[in-house]
């Protein structure tokens, strides 16, 4: 079978009926090109099958052509169920020749790939042998190559070398050729300045020609400095030869020409300069620049220009300075108006020298270091001349009186000024100052002031102080000139002729220390000189702090110490007539209420103290601490000092809160003598029914004790206020013990002294005292050896040992003491006692 080209395969086998009738040819052209099992096996069953089915429908009988058909449809065999029977009845094979056309296909196959694979092999193995030996030959090929490269490589290179080493040798030689061409010119021009001293009019006329200035400068730096050069190679000195005219055998003369024309030039140049300045023609100005900075780089022409700028040679501009920082002539400085001055002329200053950096930039070769010398003559000219007359420095043995200012002025003058110096320095570091160190530069200029600094701060205060407290006496004067001595005359408060301490003059002070400690913390910028500097001023304020509230609370003492004297004055015998005990009594009237005034006002005092105690303790937690934290021991010591500083205080409020107590002790003495009656523990009606009522001294000491500890319990706080009406709670209960002692009890006085007693103590647990109120309950207990019988009064206090003693005192008042014989009967009961 052939595939034809439409794609259908032709058909070589024999078209006989039968099978036998001719044998299946093949050939290898079959299995060519789109070789297919399937279609091969297809062909053969379609073009055989029709010779067989022919055959067999002879011998199949009852079956119709078409049913055969059908069965034998795709070579498979589908019969109905009635040929099933049939069909496996068979013995024969559908297609006896199968058989051998499968071993037929297989010998084909086999023959045909075998022979194929033999010849491929064959083939390729021949190839093989010829790539191999192309390769070979390539191989060599390309090795000669590389070798011819490397030979061509090691020639261009020693060519190369060879050719570098000549152009070296051209360029070496013309580079001497040409050097030795300027050193013939140069020796020439040598010896035109060496011919004789002085004579500068036989010089080339290139020395002369205005149009070739830069190359005359150039060539007279060359010549000076090589004639230097040789004169100090041979040890001599230019001045002790320029003088002798005839010493031609060196170059001194030459020396000292060249010397003489690069001055006349120098001078020529910068005349040109200053011309093209006035003009304002610049790249004049940086030609003549650029030419001068052969000349000591520059320096006279930087110099110069710097010099002749209007703000350094203008003394108008100078007095417009000081007319616009300090005013008028004669006329006292602001610090408002300073301030103003001052920023306005830091920014005029600003201005002007952004200006001139413009027009240095496009005329000097070498700008930064232009800017540098201008930035300096600024700092060191201008801003000194002005701060020499802002800031002239007091003295502290004569500083100027607070109506001049006083030394504030002069410190709030200080640090505007310092302040603004350091905007001005810093704006002029933003325009550009070169290598120059503004900041240490502005530092300078306030090192006189900063040495002494802390003295005149110290000063300072010291001078607020006492102008303050001159205020305060004055102001403290002229209210007790004005309201006069007719309330003193009448029992007034001797305290209102003092003054009392404030709460606001202390804030004044710390307000005063704050000021202080913000200039400290603008001059000093390490935190050890800082340290120091706030340890000093702080301490100003603890000693005014200090000095002040002492002052104040000794005032107020002076007033208890008065309202005592009045007191002492109008205590009389017993032997007197009624009209001078009821004046002595008027007068201890006006001296009880002299005294309740002075106890308030010094209670007020010690509340003042206390408050103004905590300003400065806060003050010292939230502005001072920090700024010793850095420096080691500085923020102890400075805590240590705090405590020293107000132990002054501390004492005087002691023994202030002393007298309080023997004030009051003394009111509550007077009222109990004069209130207390012998009827009020003895009535004469006793058996009736008792008074349950205090006794009228209770009731006005109690009331007395009331209205005069108001202020105690508002102006004492914590420890201090415990220890205070502790104190005075066992001064009470003193005073009562003996105060009772010169009376006599029977059952219903000592039931009118125990109600007394029962309000006494009321009136004391107000203290929050336990050992006051224990006393009194005490009090309490011994009051019923005034109620009881005399036969019960060895089991009254039984259960009280420790009150046994004070117990006999009080049964010893008792009315029937010695008509019951309680004398020998309590030695009976208690015999230690006796």
């Amino acid at each position: 079978m052939k595939e034809s080209r439409d794609g259908t395969k032709t058909d070589r086998i024999s078209k006989s009926p039968s099978v036998n009738s001719g044998p299946l040819v093949l050939d290898e052209e079959d299995f060519k090109g789109d070789f297919s099992f399937d279609a091969l096996f297809g062909n053969l069953v379609n073009k055989l099958l029709p010779s067989y089915q022919e055959d067999e429908t002879d011998s199949i009988e009852g079956h119709s052509s078409i049913g055969a058909n059908d069965a034998l449809s795709n070579g498979n065999l589908h019969t109905p169920s009635d040929g099933g029977k049939y069909a496996q009845g068979l013995s024969s094979p559908l297609f006896p020749e199968v058989d051998a056309l499968l071993s037929l296909f297989q010998d084909s196959c086999r023959e045909l790939i075998d022979g194929r694979l033999y010849n491929l092999k064959k083939e390729v193995v021949t190839q093989d042998s010829k790539h191999r030996k192309t390769l070979g030959e390539l191989e060599k090929g390309v090795d000669g190559l590389f070798d011819s490269f490397a030979r061509l490589d090691s020639r261009i290179s020693s060519v190369g070398q060879t050719a570098a080493k000549i152009g070296d040798h051209l360029q070496s030689a013309d580079t001497q050729r040409e050097t030795a061409s300027q050193t013939i010119e140069l020796i020439k021009y040598l010896m035109e300045f060496n011919s004789s001293p002085g004579d500068l009019m036989e010089l080339s006329p290139l020395f002369s020609d205005d149009s070739r200035v830069a190359e005359a400068a150039s060539i007279a730096q060359k010549l000076r400095s090589f004639a230097e050069e040789d004169i100090g190679r041979h040890g001599i000195t230019t001045p002790s030869i320029a003088g002798n005219a005839t010493a031609s055998r060196g170059l001194e003369v030459a020396v000292a020409n060249l010397q003489e024309y690069c001055n006349e030039l120098e001078n020529r140049l910068l005349s040109r300069f200053d011309a093209a300045s006035q003009r304002r023609e610049l790249s004049t100005m940086a030609e003549c620049a650029k030419i001068l900075s052969q000349f000591n780089r520059g320096t006279s022409a930087m110099q110069h220009y710097v010099a002749t700028r209007p703000m350094f040679i203008d003394v108008e501009v100078m007095n417009a300075d000081t007319r616009l920082v300090l005013g008028d002539q004669g006329s006292q400085p602001s610090l408002s108006n300073v301030a103003r001055g001052l920023s306005s002329l830091c920014k005029e200053i600003t201005d002007t020298v952004r200006k001139e950096a413009a027009t240095i930039t496009a005329v000097f070769p070498s700008p930064n270091d232009v800017m540098s010398i201008l930035v300096q003559r600024v700092l060191e000219q201008r801003v000194t001349t002005l701060l020499d007359k802002l800031l002239i420095k007091p003295s502290l043995v004569n500083p100027p009186t607070m109506e001049e200012g006083g030394l504030l002025l002069y410190l709030r003058i200080l640090a505007v000024a310092y302040e603004k110096t350091q905007e001005l320095a810093r704006d002029l570091r933003a325009v550009g100052c070169g290598d120059l160190d503004v900041e240490g530069l502005t530092e300078s200029l306030f090192t006189a002031h900063k040495d002494e600094y802390i003295e005149h701060e110290q000063a300072s205060l010291r001078q607020l102080y006492k102008a303050k407290i001159e205020e305060l006496r004055a102001e403290s004067q002229q209210s007790s000139e004005s309201s006069g001595t007719i309330g003193r005359s009448k029992g007034a408060s001797i305290a209102s002729s003092h003054q009392q301490i404030s709460v606001t003059v202390v804030t004044e002070f710390v307000r005063w220390n704050e000021e202080a400690i913000s200039r400290c913390t603008l001059f000093s910028s390490q935190p050890a000189t800082l340290a120091a500097s706030v340890k000093a001023v702080f301490t100003c304020l603890l000693d005014q702090v200090s000095q002040y509230t002492t002052d104040g609370l000794e005032r107020a003492r002076d007033s208890l110490t008065e309202a005592a004297a009045l007191r002492e004055r109008f205590v009389l015998g017993t032997s007197v007539s009624r009209r001078v005990a009821a004046a002595a009594a008027s007068a201890a009237e006006a001296a009880a209420a002299a005294g309740e005034s002075s106890f308030r006002s010094f209670m007020v005092a010690v509340q003042r103290c206390a408050s103004s105690v905590a300003i400065v303790q806060q003050y010292f937690g939230n502005s001072i601490s920090r700024l010793l934290l850095p420096v080691d021991g500085a923020h102890a010591a400075s805590c240590e000092e705090m405590a020293t500083a107000m132990s002054s205080a501390e004492g005087a409020a002691y023994k202030g809160l002393q007298q309080c107590i023997e004030t009051v002790m003394a009111e509550v003495e007077r009222l109990l003598s004069a209130e207390q009656k012998a009827t009020d523990y003895r009535s004469p009606e006793d058996g009736i029914a008792p008074d349950h009522r205090p006794t009228n001294a209770c009731t006005r000491v109690v009331a007395y004790l009331s209205r005069v500890l108001e202020a105690a319990f508002t102006a004492l706080e914590g420890l201090n206020k415990q220890a205070f009406l502790t104190e005075l709670g066992n001064r009470l209960h003193k005073g009562l013990l003996f105060h009772w002692q010169k009376f006599t009890f029977n059952p219903s006085g000592g039931l009118r002294l125990k109600r007394d007693i029962t309000e006494y103590g009321e009136f004391v647990r107000s203290f929050n005292a336990p050992t006051v109120d224990e006393k009194f309950e005490l009090l309490g207990i011994m009051a019923n050896v005034f109620i009881v019988a005399p036969e019960s009064l060895s089991s009254l206090f039984e259960g009280s040992p420790s009150i046994r003693k004070d117990a006999q005192r009080f049964i010893q008042l008792r009315e029937d003491y010695k008509t019951a014989k309680l004398a020998a009967r309590l030695s009976s009961l208690w015999p230690s006692s006796s």
